[in-house]
């Protein structure tokens, strides 16, 4: 690297910040003389507070950051593989340099009164916006009542402070990097709640032909993290679901190091669950994702998924 800082472009909120604060963290362990500076930026995704489908899903998260690292305004984004839309391929010109090692996937359960979601009586408003939660609670918990909630992981908390909430569901390693797992009531099994796709996962991107942060960063990166999120945006990939759609799954690197996909798409109603679990043998973590796909579209995932407005 020249003597010049590294510019690291992410998302203005807290919780991006605080990711941020990660990777400079590990970035001076490996190289100690590396300078860093943030480019923070404000996405659409986090000025707009409706329904997300009428921004384009989840690249409304990703755009702007896309777009200046492609200015050359910065040298390196940091995003949520579950933020990064996987029915299209990255931006032209850039690629993923590291897959940091995984948090927590699981989603935690934050009821002011420290009830379990078992507990919860009929009625209890949950707020949440993710279509994922709202079909798995349909199906699991169908006498609870969500209401919508977007914003951050702070701006939530103060909803639900200000009573637009009874209890909120949010993602346990969120909760994690802002310092507030004091407030967790229950985390969640992934059983009873199955994670978004690219939980728990920072990747870095940068342009492909900037070697010189290529380089740099690469050591960052976490082999089961690459072998998991590969796996796991493979599968979004061909199954081409769009945000509206709930979909959820999760790779899993064992201690064998065999890995295994586990994956799920419901209808928004949660009546009907679509199941594929399938575990890699002599398969590349792409190839897992691809089979997993076909196994859920050999259930009639297509339809399924095409039948939802987005």
């Amino acid at each position: 690297m020249s003597t010049a800082a590294l510019r690291i472009v992410s998302r203005s909120s807290p919780m991006a910040l605080a990711q941020v604060e990660r990777v400079r963290a590990e970035l001076a362990v490996l190289h100690p003389g590396l300078r860093t500076e943030v480019v923070p930026v404000t996405t659409s995704g986090d000025r707009w507070m409706g329904d997300l489908a009428r921004l384009g899903g989840k690249g409304a998260f990703t755009k702007e950051v896309d777009a200046a690292l492609l200015a050359g305004e910065a040298d390196l984004a940091v995003h949520c593989v579950k933020d990064i839309p996987a029915d299209r391929p990255l931006p032209a010109g850039t690629v993923f340099a590291a897959f940091l090692k995984r948090d927590d996937i699981r989603d935690a359960l934050i009821d002011p009164e420290g009830r379990t979601l078992g507990e919860l009586p009929a009625g209890t408003r949950i707020g949440t916006s993710a279509v994922r939660r709202i079909a798995q609670l349909a199906s699991s918990h169908p006498h609870l009542e969500c209401v919508p909630m977007r914003g951050n992981a702070n701006r939530r908390l103060e909803k639900l402070a200000a009573g637009d909430a009874d209890a909120l569901l949010l993602a346990q390693s969120g909760l994690e990097r802002i310092g507030r797992t004091d407030v967790i009531s229950e985390t969640l099994s992934v059983e009873a709640m199955c994670p978004p796709i690219g939980a728990g996962i920072l990747a870095l991107q940068c342009r492909e032909d900037d070697t010189d942060t290529i380089d740099a960063v690469t050591g960052l990166n976490d082999p089961t993290s690459w072998k998991e999120a590969t796996a796991e945006r493979m599968f979004l990939h061909v199954l081409q679901g769009h945000c509206n759609s709930p979909i959820a799954g999760y790779a899993h690197v064992e201690g064998s190091g065999e890995l295994s996909l586990r994956a799920r798409v419901f209808t928004p109603d949660g009546k009907t669950v679509l199941n594929a679990h399938e575990w890699a043998g002599p398969l590349d973590p792409a190839t897992l994702g691809t089979s997993v796909a076909v196994a859920l579209l050999r259930q009639g995932a297509r339809d399924l998924i095409d039948g939802i407005a987005h």
